[in-house]
C-alpha cells in the first residue's frame, strides 16, 4: 500500500511539474505577441490565431486552461494592454493596480 501512495504523490509531482511547464509556454507565447502588437501592430491577432490553433489549444489544455473562445478573448485583450507577463506579475505592479483602483474609487465617491 505505502509503495502505492508514494508512487501516486510522484506520479501528482510530476503532472504539476508538466502542468508549470506548459504555463510558462503560454507565457512566452503572450510575451512573444506583445512584441509583436509593439513592432506590427498585430499581438492580438498573433495570439488568438495561435490560441484557437490545434497546438495553441493542447498547450491551454496541458497548462490547465480550457481553451474557450472567452479565453482566448481575454488573452487577445491581455496582449492589447502591452504589459510583459513578467512585469503584469510582479508585486509591484499588483500594487500598483490595486492603488490605481482605490484612486479611481475615491474620486467616483
Amino acid at each position: 500500500m505505502r509503495d502505492f501512495v508514494d508512487g501516486t504523490a510522484f506520479n501528482a509531482e510530476q503532472g504539476n511539474r508538466a502542468r508549470k511547464l506548459f504555463a510558462a509556454v503560454v507565457l512566452a507565447a503572450l510575451d512573444d505577441a506583445i512584441a509583436d502588437d509593439k513592432k506590427y501592430g498585430n499581438g492580438p491577432d498573433q495570439i488568438a490565431r495561435w490560441a484557437r490553433s490545434r497546438d495553441g489549444r493542447e498547450v491551454l489544455t496541458c497548462a490547465g486552461i480550457d481553451p474557450t473562445e472567452r479565453v482566448v478573448e481575454g488573452l487577445m485583450e491581455f496582449v492589447s494592454k502591452g504589459v510583459r507577463t513578467s512585469v503584469a506579475l510582479s508585486r509591484e505592479e499588483s500594487e500598483r493596480r490595486s492603488a490605481a483602483l482605490l484612486a479611481e474609487a475615491a474620486e467616483a465617491a
